[in-house]
């Protein structure tokens, strides 16, 4: 939990903050809640399925830009570094909360 709350303040470097928390637990969980949404839809549960799907990915998707956002602004490297930060946990969440 200490780490999630450092994560949401943007106290970690932005390496560990994109490519860790961003990139491969953003992708686990999104991967996870999709395969509960596809698994609820087949057996008939299409509402639960959308509660299922959405309601912890969406919401982490929201806190990993702003923790990723908030780590590149703290950044000391090059500002292009910042600015893919920001720009690929964007994309990237948005492209997964839309799966």
């Amino acid at each position: 939990m200490k780490m999630l709350r450092a994560f949401w303040r943007g106290d970690l470097p932005l390496a560990e903050a994109f490519w860790t928390w961003t990139v491969i637990i953003g992708l686990a969980l999104n991967l996870s809640t999709t395969i509960a949404l596809l698994t609820l839809i087949s057996l008939d549960h299409p509402w639960l399925a959308v509660v299922a799907g959405y309601s912890v990915s969406v919401p982490y998707n929201i806190m990993a830009v702003i923790g990723t956002w908030r780590s590149a602004e703290r950044y000391q490297g090059p500002d292009i570094h910042a600015d893919l930060g920001r720009g690929a946990s964007v994309m990237l969440m948005a492209l997964l909360s839309m799966i």
